[in-house]
């Protein structure tokens, strides 16, 4: 499983994922989150390790004290694992997850059309370095 109690794996060439992965950082007053690409090598690795079905290695994945969690369901554990305001989008919860997904699915098959598409992943900064795996 992972060293990193919050790890969340995400589309290093999204420019959607990239802006979510920047809000994440910015609201991380805790330093929880540690961050990987899925093209990456660790994101591979990580992969692996997870054992991700195949339907799920294009979406946002979210690893917490060794639990795996996919789609909307990362999302919203991300958002509640921030604390403060953001987490009472958790309550969404209650919403069947295929539902969920379901607008999930239609925003991550749109993403790259709607946000845009970097030629290469994310490089962070001397500053957050220390963030991604």
């Amino acid at each position: 499983m992972s060293m990193y109690g919050h790890l969340i794996i995400f589309d290093g060439v999204c420019n959607l994922c990239n802006v979510s992965v920047n809000f994440v950082i910015r609201r991380d007053k805790r330093d929880l989150f540690r961050f990987t690409a899925l093209q990456s090598d660790m994101g591979k690795r990580m992969l692996r390790g997870v054992n991700v079905p195949a339907a799920f290695s294009g979406s946002v994945i979210y690893v917490e004290q060794g639990r795996v969690y996919f789609k909307s369901s990362a999302v919203l554990k991300i958002l509640s694992a921030l604390g403060g305001m953001y987490s009472l989008w958790y309550v969404f919860i209650v919403v069947p997850a295929f539902m969920r997904d379901f607008v999930y699915d239609v925003v991550a098959k749109y993403r790259y059309r709607w946000f845009g598409k970097r030629s290469s992943c994310m490089v962070p900064d001397d500053v957050l370095k220390g963030r991604f795996v």
